[in-house]
């Protein structure tokens, strides 16, 4: 992560931090006053936004460090296992919430001071919308999977707020004395949800999942462009925090020399990593003719031949 793109996924990070104690406070003193149980999932929710905050921040710095001699690919996992460690403590809040709500639907209670509730929970709205533009201007430019992730838990935000609103509103003026609970098990069920999306992502970028079909052949089809080279094969690709790595085999005539066949790969890099910005490139020659290991089920087929073949 260059240096411009560090300072401006810590400022996310330091956003949603500030968002996170300014709503912990607010939501302290309206579940106090309220006693709802949508109030407190709701506050729940705040108190892990900030611990998730804290760790997105420290998952930023880390994913910001240079590769060093014991990390030479970088540090760009640290973002993913930040997000793991916000999604567990998503689904720890969802658990806790999902119990306190089934224990309020065996011995219904009326919330009181529903007043306070709402008018914590439109401030909470108005902070969040504000944060979530920030983040979305700093995710278009740094691709920051904490970032991401934190993006998600307070875009479930909104809605959570909304819900608070309902709750209490159905609750104190309608007399509807199991909305609160109610509202609060959909709370937990939709705070699971996030987790388990969250969890899905965090798990791809630490088992180097590959690119998206549409982002590989995207990527072929520029490397196609270039008619010095034929049969590119044993493509792999994966991503790591902001970062992209790509290698692949390519033959080049069994006679062209070294020097030749080095300014060939040069331009070749260069042109890509021009198009595909933030990717380190490894290209390994085959003389035309050679024929990989047998039986490897990694190595794939000629990739030009299947750009031409679904042409």
């Amino acid at each position: 992560m260059t240096a411009p793109t560090a300072k401006l996924a810590r400022s996310a990070a330091m956003a949603s931090i500030t968002v996170a104690v300014i709503l912990v406070a607010l939501k302290t003193w309206a579940s106090w006053r309220t006693g709802s149980t949508a109030m407190l999932g709701s506050l729940a929710d705040s108190a892990l936004d900030l611990i998730a905050s804290l760790a997105t921040l420290t998952g930023v710095w880390v994913a910001s460090m240079p590769a060093d001699e014991d990390h030479r690919f970088g540090h760009g996992k640290a973002e993913a296992l930040a997000a793991i460690f916000q999604v567990m403590l998503i689904a720890l809040s969802a658990f806790g919430i999902a119990v306190r709500a089934i224990m309020q639907l065996a011995g219904q209670h009326q919330t009181a001071a529903a007043g306070d509730g709402i008018a914590v929970s439109v401030i909470a709205i108005a902070l969040t919308l504000a944060l979530l533009g920030w983040q979305r201007y700093v995710m278009s430019r740094t691709r920051s999977l904490a970032i991401q992730t934190d993006h998600l838990h307070y875009k479930s935000d909104l809605l959570l707020n909304l819900s608070v609103i309902a709750a209490l509103m159905l609750d104190q003026y309608a007399g509807l004395g199991l909305a609160d609970p109610l509202f609060g098990l959909a709370i937990a069920a939709w705070l699971a949800l996030g987790a388990w999306r969250g969890a899905s992502e965090a798990v791809d970028a630490l088992m180097d999942r590959e690119w998206p079909e549409s982002r590989r052949i995207a990527f072929v089809e520029a490397a196609a462009r270039h008619p010095e080279l034929s049969n590119l094969h044993d493509l792999r690709t994966r991503t790591s925090g902001n970062r992209d790595f790509v290698q692949f085999h390519v033959d080049l005539p069994p006679a062209m020399t070294i020097e030749q066949a080095h300014a060939i790969i040069e331009r070749v890099e260069e042109d890509l990593c021009g198009q595909f910005p933030g990717m380190e490139l490894l290209i390994h020659i085959d003389p035309e003719g050679h024929v990989d290991e047998p039986g490897n089920p990694l190595v794939e087929d000629d990739e030009f031949a299947k750009l031409e073949k679904d042409a």
